[in-house]
């Protein structure tokens, strides 16, 4: 039983890996990226060495709040992002007009 189980927690935290991505934001621009989902409703966060952290947390269709992480702080950004349905991989802060996007 303790087998199975221990089996079981270690294929869960297998699920959630970050996958390599290209990413753009409107303050950093394009660059290599890493993508991790963190839930199944859409929301992720994007991370790459000398870059800010960002993290979008899905709270409907189309609409997320944003948080930066600088160092060890975590930042809420204004406003909310919406997706943007031209481009799907894009989210726009409808406060700022910031752009989150990842391929």
């Amino acid at each position: 039983m303790i087998a199975a189980l221990t089996l079981i927690l270690c294929c869960l935290a297998d699920t959630a890996q970050a996958k390599p991505a290209r990413c753009f934001t409107t303050d950093d621009g394009k660059y290599r990226c890493e993508f991790l989902t963190t839930d199944r409703n859409g929301s992720f966060v994007i991370s790459a060495p000398g870059k800010p952290t960002y993290r979008l947390n899905t709270v409907g269709p189309g609409l997320a709040d944003g948080f930066v992480a600088i160092g060890s702080k975590s930042i809420s950004l204004p406003g909310r992002f919406v997706r943007d349905a031209n481009e799907l991989a894009c989210w726009v802060n409808d406060v700022t007009q910031t752009k989150i996007c990842a391929w």
